[in-house]
């Protein structure tokens, strides 16, 4: 384990003791190291798009309630993905809450259950972080589109857990949302019963001071598509973690074991465990170490790569583009880019000749870990966790 590691579960082993004592110390939000950034994201006077040969021009689905949308990755313009252009996943309805008379209920092994409005969150010191996620089934057959970066303001949650102060017994933290939907057990009668949207950290991971419960997105209201009037933000975790239209916090003694919990969003996968190879079901939480190039420019003679890196925070150590498999080449960082947002790349393609070409990024962390290839990737037949290299192709003229 790294001198890192070990200095980051210090701290949450001290931020256990000091909830359970009714006292939280404040975490700060760390920045990644970063180089020059050559060009700035939208597409300057004289810049155009150099289209890829590996895409067909495809619009995007519309946002409709209970349904699924995503962006062109190539039409990225911008650090912050805008309110409107941030995709979507919604698995049941999407409720309308009344901001004025909503209540989020903290609930089970504590020492005092609250009820609080969305006034009573406002009192409490906000916080912000950039936080950028993925849909856990994001995939390159759109481009990854179901991604987004934003700011988000809100409480942050050890400040609720403080308040409530935690029973020594507790071990699972329990989000639940106000969006329901039906759902048929596996039982000798065909019977559907109505659940809410859940999921759930172990006290460990849940006392983090980077999550916040988000009232604000981009620096307004959050808005009905992304769970207003409150959502919980997991910084570092894919996006099914972050329940929307938050209703419920749970402390209990025990692992939930919801839908989205134990039984959806669950990938399998072909792992050596103790010398014996076995299917392994693990919950997605952590996002992978990922990058993808998203556009291709050309100004006169010169072209440029632009790109994104999503993981859990683990500080970068490069990320690097390879033309039509020759050496990997250093790329330039956003200065903006902080320790869970995402990671924005730049690379001055030079010396380029007609043609078509690939084109691949890898990002590298500091702990020595490289995003893989497809053909290094676990055998895995579920839809989850797409984080191989995703080579394109483009046609220079």
């Amino acid at each position: 384990m790294s001198e890192d590691e070990n200095k980051n579960n210090d701290t949450l082993t001290e931020n256990r003791r000091k909830v359970l004592r009714t006292g939280v110390a404040m975490g700060s939000m760390a920045a990644t190291a970063s180089m020059p950034f050559l060009s700035h994201i939208a597409l300057g006077q004289d810049e155009e798009v150099v289209p890829f040969t590996d895409m067909e021009a495809f619009g995007t689905p519309p946002k409709q309630a209970g349904g699924v949308y995503f962006q062109n990755t190539a039409e990225i313009d911008s650090f912050y993905s805008p309110n409107s252009r941030f995709y979507v996943v919604q698995h049941y309805n999407q409720p309308e809450i009344d901001a004025s008379n909503f209540r989020l209920n903290v609930t089970g092994l504590v020492n005092q259950e609250l009820s609080l409005s969305l006034n009573d969150l406002k009192r409490y010191q906000k916080f912000e972080i950039d936080a950028g996620f993925e849909c856990g089934g994001n995939t390159p057959r759109i481009f990854n589109g179901l991604i987004g970066n934003a700011k988000w303001g809100g409480v942050r949650l050890v400040d609720i857990l403080e308040e409530a102060g935690l029973d020594r017994d507790g071990i699972e933290v329990v989000f639940y949302g106000a969006d329901k939907g039906m759902e048929r057990t596996r039982s000798d009668l065909d019977f559907d019963v109505e659940m809410a949207f859940g999921r759930s950290l172990h006290i460990d991971d849940a006392l983090n001071p980077d999550i916040v419960l988000a009232y604000e997105m981009n620096g307004e209201p959050l808005p009905l598509f992304h769970g207003a009037p409150l959502r919980v933000v997991v910084p570092g975790y894919y996006g099914v973690c972050n329940v929307k239209w938050l209703s419920q916090i749970h402390i209990q003694d025990k692992r939930y074991m919801g839908r989205f919990m134990a039984r959806d969003y669950v990938t399998l996968q072909k792992v050596d465990i103790g010398g014996e190879e076995r299917w392994e079901e693990r919950s997605v939480t952590k996002i992978h170490l990922k990058s993808s190039i998203i556009r291709v420019t050309k100004t006169g003679n010169d072209h440029n790569i632009l790109g994104f890196v999503l993981n859990d925070g683990t500080p970068l150590r490069a990320v690097e583009v390879s033309i039509d498999g020759g050496p990997w080449q250093q790329a330039e960082l956003d200065p903006r880019n902080t320790k869970y947002s995402w990671k924005l790349f730049n690379f001055n393609w030079q010396n380029t000749t007609p043609g078509e070409h690939t084109i691949v990024s890898r990002v590298i962390d500091v702990t020595g870990q490289v995003q893989a290839t497809l053909e290094e990737m676990p055998e895995k037949p579920t839809r989850w966790e797409n984080y191989w290299q995703f080579p394109r192709t483009v046609m220079i003229s």
